[in-house]
Parts: C-alpha cells; structure tokens; sequence
C-alpha cells in the first residue's frame, strides 16, 4: 500500500495543527530553519533555543511529509523497528539520534502530540518543564 500523496492545502491543514500542538508548549517558537517550520524552546528575539520538532515537506526529494525530533539514546533504533513504515532515521540528524515521523503514513494526532511533548521535555529548560507541570487553571 502507498501512502497518500498529499498535496497542498492537506500539507498545509497537517503543518497548522502541528503548529497548534507545538506553539501551546510553554517558552515555544517557530521559525524557519533549513527552509522549513521548526519549532524551538527558549529562543529570545528570534534567536536561539533549542529545536523539539522540524516539519518536513519533501525536504529531500524523499516525498516525506512529517516531522523529525531529538529522542532519548536508544529510541530511534526502537521506533524504526517497532513501525518502519511511518518511523525512519532523517538525513544529517538521524546519527546524532533524532527520529522521523511520517505524517502522511496512518496519522495520529495524540501520537504527534505526545512525541512533541517528550521532544520538549527533552531538551526544555528546566523552568519550561516546570510551567508544562503545572496545573491546568480551572474555571469556575
């Protein structure tokens, strides 16, 4: 089975809910870097910080839309193997460990959710993750 091509607008609608999910993390941004969205913690005036998640879009010629991600030492090998068809080893970030994600492959959103928020986990200050902890406000 092929996976769907997905054209435009589906790019487009994948790459807004991505960025709805990553920008409500505390301390995060989006800029580009290498020509496509990256979302960062901790960056000040546009600057810096430290990347949790890349949106790829046919970034190599590959075809693959998805997303690449920092991962504990051990995870990449593990995800690979689990789901090769949807998991797979970037071009020049996949040997310092980072994960791809294919977001045109059998997507699920409370996956991606989960993945940015251990990514951000991973490489936030620790005042960032302290703010994710926090309790949710209730509303009275």
């Amino acid at each position: 089975m092929h996976p769907v091509k997905l054209h435009s607008r589906a790019v487009l609608r994948v790459l807004e809910r991505l960025r709805k999910l990553c920008l409500a993390l505390p301390d995060s941004s989006e800029r580009l870097s290498h020509g496509e969205p990256t979302f960062f913690v901790g960056a000040k005036d546009g600057k810096g910080g430290k990347v949790f998640v890349s949106f790829v879009n046919n970034h190599h010629g590959d075809g693959i839309v998805g997303i690449t991600f920092p991962a504990e030492p051990g995870a990449q090998a593990m995800l690979i193997e689990a789901d090769p068809r949807r998991f797979y080893r970037p071009p020049y970030v996949g040997p310092s460990g980072w994960v791809g994600l294919r977001l045109d492959v059998d997507l699920d959103w409370d996956e991606v959710a989960e993945i940015a928020e251990e990514s951000f986990r991973l490489v936030a200050p620790k005042r960032a993750v302290e703010q994710l902890d926090l309790p949710a406000p209730r509303n009275r």
